[in-house]
């Protein structure tokens, strides 16, 4: 019934979209002041846990 191909697809997306988190919190923790940093780099991971719950609950059904 799943097309293995797109299921392939859609899991290594996904998972490169993961790595790119911490990646980001690092770039734009270097973009603000020494005080904000940690704030910045929480930011980006409470996003990124944000996303995926909304990933979990919507947008899995809208792709499968």
């Amino acid at each position: 019934m799943f097309d293995t191909g797109n299921t392939g697809f859609m899991l290594v997306a996904t998972s490169l979209v993961m790595l790119m988190t911490p990646g980001l919190a690092f770039f734009y923790g270097g973009l603000v002041g020494r005080k904000n940093v940690l704030t910045i780099m929480i930011q980006s991971f409470v996003s990124m846990g944000v996303t995926t719950i909304v990933w979990w609950a919507v947008g899995y059904s809208l792709c499968f």
